[in-house]
């Protein structure tokens, strides 16, 4: 999630409450954009030639027909103390409403809480991290829909944009192939795409969106070319 304080600590239930250093205004500008951002996909003749390609040097994911590009987009990839990891995968699990099975929030009338699950207060109901539109390569590690920000941010999953992972999720299936690799021939050629504004100044959705449902929905409705 787009965290800008400790780990644990209280959401407040509005988005304003979380902007007492920028300013408000040109926050509000950029979520809209952030909203608003999107790309075109086509859909494939045959979804048995369809792979993906990921480029850690220039967070893109490339995802292919054959030598066809049908999506290319800007995403988010481990940091360099938790990478994601370079080689040969398979997506071999998809789960449109997954959950983190360790961390996530915890929440107790207008309080909520991101902790972990061994963490929680004794009294409060716990809801994992939401990772929508997971696809699992590798144990534990998967694509999902997550902040997009201009650097490497994450514990190794590969963050994808709320608007862009469910056209990934169509488009790959249990079986597809998934290389990772510091480069891809496709960043010369398909790299050079217009990106999101970086999510880490933008404020974070209210805990509600966390532990109800409203994250797995926060997107716009995909089109496909």
């Amino acid at each position: 999630m787009n965290i800008h304080t400790p780990f644990l600590f209280v959401v407040a239930f509005s988005a304003a409450g979380l902007l007492s250093s920028c300013n408000i205004n040109s926050a509000g500008s950029s979520l809209a954009a952030y909203h608003a951002y999107d790309l075109p996909c086509q859909l494939p003749s045959n979804p048995d030639r369809v792979s993906v390609k990921v480029s850690l040097s220039k967070q893109r994911t490339y995802v292919m027909e054959g030598s066809k590009v049908l999506l290319a987009m800007p995403v988010s990839v481990g940091t360099p103390q938790t990478p994601t990891h370079p080689g040969s995968y398979t997506v071999f699990n998809k789960d449109r409403m997954h959950r983190a099975n360790t961390h996530g929030y915890a929440y107790s009338g207008n309080q909520v809480k991101q902790t972990f699950l061994a963490k929680k207060p004794g009294a409060w109901s716990f809801k994992g991290t939401p990772m929508p539109y997971w696809c699992e390569f590798s144990p534990n590690y998967g694509f999902h829909t997550g902040w997009i920000k201009h650097y490497p941010c994450t514990h190794g999953c590969i963050r994808m944009h709320e608007n862009l992972s469910p056209k990934f999720f169509r488009l790959v299936k249990v079986g597809t192939p998934v290389n990772i690799a510091y480069s891809q021939p496709e960043d010369a050629t398909y790299g050079n795409i217009p990106l999101p504004p970086d999510s880490g100044p933008l404020p974070d959705y209210p805990g509600t969106m966390y532990v109800t449902d409203g994250y797995f929905n926060q997107h716009k409705t995909p089109v496909y070319q």
